[in-house]
């Protein structure tokens, strides 16, 4: 290792974050658990690779492991008059940095750094500050530095309209605060790095704030489990709260008489004592009593775009792609409905044309955690006016099947304090292959759905095949549960 701790802009914003993430990735990088998901990676990318153009043409600086060489064409395009620099990197005292634009501005230069979220964070602050620090001390004149994200507000309508899609915020102000202790916290960071014993630091929001840190199992490696930690729904600042008193085990919650929500004792005193189901019956009859058959079984599979390809489309909006649909009749016969829209097209249409003619006028459907399936079809409602009334008419029959467990009508310690389905189905029928989404392939849970499909376009015609047979499988699977997880709630109440 070099005697200076050189530091990029990532590194500089991990270590703010906790500098112990720094000693880790230096002297014990096996213990990462990547924690990033390819959907975001992958929206971020195509974010930054829209953002380049907003300002017009630009020179992009080509990426090496050299970073000197990077630097070089950096000063080379800046000689030659380019005013819009993509990549534009920087080194100074073995600092880094790379601006995702650099924009001329008169006589200087404004920084732009590229967010694919819809607002700014305060991590976003220190990254520009850093970037703003080690541009001036190179002798670039910063006139401004911008933290330019997505626009949640802007619906596209025809060509997409850059300037509409971003919103840049000036944080030059805040850049210029910092400028002069940078210094101090840059030497705090290369100090806290440079010792070669494994430097003690407590665990806390720090953990999961700005983001969920990929040293967090190695670090956590000691906390039991169960513990006040696995209390679910538990805002994490009272986590911590709890934590910091010395109450960590569901023991110590008990023994201490800690202040939690019926639901939050409920879950520990049935781990704590193994207390049986608890069965309202009364609770589980009101809510079968407003069922009428047949019963439309309803689960959505989505997709979201940072940069919305179709007309109508809005930044980071559930786009609906596929359905699946059990009917279920009073004597138990099923039918099963299915519908998966093409690759590489606005499926959102399709998709509505198909539920109106599958989902009939004035009948009773359920869909698990219903606020989802409500809102995806609101939208398509708003999107076709001559489908509206129809869509709206599922939607105001519709009946959310999470009710008895969220309003722990039916509760075992086996769902974890839980009531989200992937909890509910395997506590209610523990040893089942039939209902294991782990004996599925390719496709397991929705984040592999949607990547399936976001991505499908670009695969072989064989790989496509395969993706759509178990997306098929994966969605028909979650409707197939509810069917299922109702007939459970039935024999509750025999």
């Amino acid at each position: 290792m070099s005697d200076t701790i050189r530091l990029s802009k990532s590194t500089y914003c991990g270590a703010f974050q906790c500098p112990k993430i720094l000693w880790l990735q230096r002297n014990k990088p096996e213990v990462k658990v990547e924690t990033s998901d390819p959907a975001v990676l992958e929206n971020g990318t195509r974010v930054g690779d829209y953002a380049r153009s907003y300002f017009g043409s630009y020179a992009l600086v080509d990426y090496t492991t050299d970073k000197k060489k990077m630097v070089e064409q950096t000063l080379a395009y800046i000689e030659a008059g380019e005013e819009n620099i993509a990549e534009a990197s920087f080194i100074y005292d073995d600092l880094y940095c790379a601006v995702d634009i650099l924009h001329k501005n008169g006589d200087g230069w404004d920084i732009v750094e590229v967010k694919s979220s819809t607002s700014v964070h305060d991590i976003y602050v220190e990254d520009v500050s850093y970037q703003y620090y080690i541009l001036k001390k190179c002798g670039i004149n910063v006139k401004k530095a911008f933290i330019m994200y997505v626009n949640t507000g802007y619906v596209r309508h025809g060509e997409l309209d850059i300037k509409q899609l971003f919103t840049c915020e000036d944080l030059t102000d805040e850049a210029v605060k910092r400028f002069d202790i940078l210094p101090d916290r840059i030497k705090e960071i290369r100090d806290y790095v440079s010792v070669p014993d494994e430097p003690e630091k407590a665990i806390g929001m720090h953990c999961y704030d700005p983001y969920e840190c990929a040293f967090r199992e190695y670090c956590w490696r000691d906390i039991p489990t169960p513990s006040v930690f696995n209390i679910s729904g538990l805002f994490k600042k009272k986590m911590f709260g709890l934590y910091d008193q010395g109450l960590i085990t569901f023991d110590d919650l008990v023994r201490e008489k800690a202040e939690l929500s019926e639901k939050e004792k409920m879950q520990v005193e049935w781990e704590v004592k193994d207390l049986p189901d608890h069965i309202d019956k009364e609770g589980i009859k009101e809510f079968l009593n407003q069922l009428r058959y047949p019963l439309y079984h309803l689960d959505f599979e989505t997709f979201q775009q940072a940069i919305p390809e179709f007309e109508g489309g809005v930044p980071y909006r559930q786009i609906p792609f596929q359905y699946s649909l059990h009917i279920e009749y009073e004597d138990g016969r099923l039918d099963h409905k299915e519908f998966l829209a093409k690759e590489g097209t606005d499926p959102r249409r399709k998709v509505a044309e198909r539920l109106c003619d599958d989902i009939p006028l004035g009948v009773c459907s359920l869909a698990y955690n219903f606020g989802f399936e409500k809102r995806t079809i609101r939208e398509l409602a708003e999107l076709y006016p001559d489908l509206s009334d129809h869509l709206m008419d599922i939607h105001d029959h519709m009946v959310d099947l999470m009710t008895p467990f969220q309003k722990g009508y039916y509760y075992s310690k086996a769902m974890q304090g839980s009531y989200s389905i992937k909890y509910v189905l395997p506590a209610l029928f523990p040893d089942d292959p039939e209902l294991d989404y782990h004996n599925l392939d390719q496709v397991h849970n929705g984040g592999e759905a949607s990547a399936a499909f976001f991505t499908m376009a670009d695969k072989s015609p064989e790989e496509t095949e395969s993706l759509r047979s178990n997306l098929l499988k994966y969605c028909g699977l979650d409707t197939y549960a509810m069917v299922k997880v109702l007939s459970k709630l039935r024999e509750a109440v025999k």
